[in-house]
């Protein structure tokens, strides 16, 4: 049975987690296949961006009867923080089951890597399905480029893949970017069945929810139903450089956030509906010119309190940082902002 609240086993605390775990940068130039992050990533600091603290205060259902919605960050293997978050929102019981009658709940993808238990996560996220369908509401996932790596580096492992740049391989750049041995060893069939059968884009109350901040999607359809039959496609035929070009074309990140960024969200708006999109992928703290300090003395960091609101308010960030001590988020929407 997946683990709870209740059931997850006493482990001996970690060592401090480095701000950047799982991640490395071989010489001077970034290895074929890895996702930059905080050594090297543009930052930025700007005046029209705005942090919507939230609150665990409930409001109506939409108009049409359906529950509430919620929409949770990155999760990146870290469960215990996923099952305090959840719980805060009032989703979960203490036992770890759902109790949120018929919510809503999408998750936006990535959860695994990094973190200590990815495979708990997923186990959780496809048990609370179970349990919110039963209760009349649901909760589902998208597909971040983490589930491309993971599904990738089981399949293809040390088989070469036409990078552009030189020999790459699935194996190499899901180890680069923080892949845990524990997950691969505790990885099945049911496990890969279910991320290769994710949706990536969706539209709910207006909210066009997508893992990553990049156009690139626009590459796969003209309507959401075309963008997530072309991936599942991509993945049925299962032929490794078409899933390197999809990892790598879902790793692309920042469309929204400099000059023209606004522009970037319209033509998603525009191309597949809704008013605002909501993603993960970038974390928030990298957004806002936020990473703190290498060492992270004194506690220095992130301080998350929020999503992150910006490109004249049409795009909502999600990813709070939990890998480098930020915040995971789950939020309800639409927001108070």
């Amino acid at each position: 049975m997946p683990p709870t609240a209740a059931s997850v086993p006493p482990h001996t605390p970690a060592p401090p987690r480095p701000p950047h775990p799982g991640n490395a940068v071989v010489g001077d130039e970034q290895p074929e296949g890895y996702t930059p992050t905080e050594r090297d990533l543009p930052v930025i600091r700007r005046g029209d961006t705005v942090q919507v603290q939230t609150v665990a205060e409930p409001r109506p259902a939409s108009d049409d009867g359906r529950g509430p919605l919620f929409v949770v960050g990155d999760v990146h293997g870290y469960l215990d923080e996923l099952l305090a978050a959840l719980g805060e929102q009032g989703l979960i019981d203490a036992d770890g089951n759902w109790a949120a009658g018929n919510a809503r709940l999408w998750f936006l993808g990535d959860f695994t890597d990094r973190g200590p238990d990815g495979i708990g996560v997923i186990d959780l996220v496809m048990r609370l399905s179970a349990e919110a369908a039963a209760a009349g509401g649901y909760c589902k996932a998208l597909m971040g480029n983490h589930e491309l790596l993971l599904i990738g580096a089981k399949r293809f492992a040390d088989t070469p893949v036409n990078s552009g740049a030189g020999t790459a391989t699935f194996q190499a750049a899901w180890l680069l970017n923080g892949g845990q041995k524990t997950d691969m060893e505790r990885l099945q069939d049911v496990h890969l069945q279910w991320m290769s059968r994710l949706d990536a884009v969706v539209e709910e109350d207006g909210h066009l929810l997508m893992h990553s901040d990049t156009t690139a999607y626009l590459d796969y359809g003209s309507t959401i139903e075309d963008v997530n039959d072309t991936i599942t496609a991509i993945l049925t035929r299962n032929d490794a450089d078409e899933c390197w070009d999809l990892f790598r074309k879902l790793t692309k990140r920042f469309a929204f956030r400099d000059e023209g960024g606004s522009q970037a969200v319209r033509e998603l708006l525009t191309t597949y509906g809704g008013q605002r999109v909501v993603h993960g992928h970038s974390p928030i703290p990298y957004l806002l010119g936020e990473v703190g300090t290498e060492e992270g003395e004194d506690g220095a960091g992130p301080v998350i309190n929020g999503p992150h609101v910006y490109a004249d308010g049409l795009a909502i960030a999600m990813d709070g940082g939990v890998t480098m001590a930020g915040k995971l988020l789950v939020v309800q929407l639409p927001l108070h902002d």
